[in-house]
């Protein structure tokens, strides 16, 4: 099957990769033109997706927090050490998002009960609103950028690879 946009033919990636090739021609850039586009494509899709969640009052670190506990199912509880390791970030950034979240009414913070020096971080109703919504905006504009250069066979295939890719390499 061909592909929907076979995109441009020579690229910045490209570009970059001609460029060690006129200066170290020993040098295998497949990596770098693996890498490179992945990184590229992250850093270009992390843009319009915190574009997608604005409307909603939140960026993408603030979405993070919200979807993770969203997705851990009712009563959309978890302590900050949990969120902290879904999310890979600082102690310190993870209280400043919640201090901001907080303040939003999007979630609360209450002494957990099980551990008097811990506590629990839960979803509010009006934040369980907002993040349903914002998901959906930020999975519009996500496929969106899909369909406009992969078949469904096509995503569903570098899915697959990227999934092999990352088991190997994280």
């Amino acid at each position: 099957m061909e592909t929907k946009n076979p995109g441009p033919a020579h690229d910045a990636v490209d570009a970059i990769a001609d460029q060690w090739a006129a200066v170290r021609p020993d040098l295998d850039t497949v990596p770098m033109a693996v890498f490179g586009r992945i990184y590229r494509l992250a850093n270009g899709m992390r843009g319009k997706v915190d574009k997608a969640y604005a409307p909603y009052g939140m960026a993408l670190g603030e979405f993070d927090v919200l979807a993770t506990l969203r997705r851990s199912g009712e009563p959309y509880t978890l302590s900050p050490r949990q969120l902290t390791a879904t999310l890979m970030i600082t102690t310190g950034g993870m209280t400043g998002r919640l201090d901001k979240l907080e303040k939003a009414g999007l979630l609360t913070r209450s002494p957990d009960p099980n551990d008097r020096r811990g506590l629990r971080v839960t979803l509010s109703e009006r934040g369980r609103e907002l993040v349903d919504r914002a998901v959906e905006a930020g999975l519009a504009e996500q496929r969106a950028a899909l369909e406009a250069a992969l078949t469904e066979e096509e995503a569903a295939q570098l899915t697959g690879l990227l999934r092999k890719l990352l088991a190997t390499t994280v």
